[in-house]
């Protein structure tokens, strides 16, 4: 018996050292107003708005890295935040949220008033979500200047998880 607790806790440190848990109803249907809302900026090359893997997994591990190495990434986990914007076909950025200035790193912020919904879905089911996005937009009488994307999980956990689960963040006009 004492083994199987002891399992139990490695699995959960495992899991909590990758991504935390994820609840739907902190994100879906929220209205968020950011106002200089503190993130570090990359960019990854996509084809056709497909990015490579590795380059991703690269840049995502060096943002985290300098963002923990400034203390500035928040307390707890589930706040963070890692959004994605496809620029072009060709170019996809990537923003971390961090509560302070990152050094070594692209510091940017988001200021406006933004929708979020949550999704279920593979990647490439973002553009039948981002009009699913739009319409639930309209029937609210708002429209979207632009959209990012954040992943719950990463592919890793999202296949243990059973769920790719992904919020969908709308930049409202006006």
């Amino acid at each position: 018996m004492k083994q199987e607790n002891e399992d139990s806790t490695v699995v959960q440190q495992r899991n909590e050292e990758c991504c935390p848990a994820f609840h739907q109803k902190k994100w879906d249907e929220k209205t968020h107003h950011w106002d200089n809302k503190k993130f570090i900026k990359a960019s990854v090359p996509t084809l056709f708005h497909i990015p490579l893997p590795p380059m991703i997994g690269n840049r995502v591990t060096k943002m985290m890295k300098l963002a923990e190495a400034s203390h500035s990434l928040a307390t707890d986990r589930k706040d963070i935040l890692l959004l994605f914007s496809d620029p072009s076909a060709f170019k996809s950025d990537l923003h971390l949220s961090v509560e302070n200035t990152v050094p070594e790193a692209e510091n940017t912020t988001l200021s406006g008033t933004y929708v979020s919904k949550v999704y279920d879905g593979p990647f490439n089911s973002v553009p039948r979500f981002i009009k699913h996005m739009d319409a639930y937009l309209e029937k609210h009488h708002q429209k979207a200047k632009r959209y990012y994307v954040h992943y719950a999980y990463c592919p890793k956990c999202a296949k243990r998880e059973g769920h790719n689960y992904m919020v969908l963040f709308a930049e409202l006009v006006g």
